[in-house]
C-alpha cells in the first residue's frame, strides 16, 4: 500500500512538473517575411561589411591615427551603428566625390563626437559627457 501511495504522490509531482514546462513555453509566430524585409536586412549587412573594409584603406588608417582614434573603436561604432544611422551614413558616402575619403572620416569623427556628447561611448577625451 505504501509503494502505491509513493508512485501516486511521485504521479502527481512529475504531471504538476510537466504542466510547469508547458507553461514556460513561448507559442511560435508564424508570418511570411516579405523580400523587401529580407533584401533591407541584407543590404545592412552588407553595409557594415562595406564600411569595415574601407578601415583597411592606408589613407583612412593614417588619418585615424592623426586623430588619436583607435581602430578597435572605430569598428565598435560601426557594428552598434543603428539602420537609420547606417542608411544616413551611406547616403553621405554614395554622395561623395572619389576622393572625398577627408569628408567621410569627418563624418565618422562628427558621428563619434556626437555619442560622445550622448555619454554613449567615450573615445575623445576633450569631449564632455552631456547628462
Amino acid at each position: 500500500m505504501t509503494i502505491t501511495r509513493r508512485v501516486k504522490s511521485l504521479a502527481a509531482v512529475l504531471v504538476f512538473a510537466q504542466l510547469g514546462v508547458v507553461a514556460e513555453v513561448p507559442l511560435a509566430q508564424a508570418a511570411m517575411v516579405g523580400t523587401g524585409e529580407v533584401l533591407q536586412a541584407q543590404q545592412q549587412q552588407v553595409d557594415r561589411e562595406q564600411l569595415l573594409k574601407m578601415l583597411d584603406d592606408q589613407g583612412v588608417q593614417k588619418k585615424l591615427q592623426s586623430m588619436g582614434v583607435e581602430r578597435s573603436k572605430v569598428e565598435q561604432r560601426i557594428k552598434s551603428l543603428s539602420n537609420e544611422e547606417l542608411a544616413q551614413f551611406n547616403q553621405q558616402l554614395d554622395e561623395a566625390p572619389a576622393g572625398g575619403i577627408i569628408g567621410i572620416i569627418l563624418l565618422f569623427l562628427l558621428i563619434f563626437v556626437i555619442t560622445d556628447l550622448l555619454c554613449i561611448t567615450h573615445i575623445f577625451t576633450f569631449v564632455r559627457c552631456q547628462r
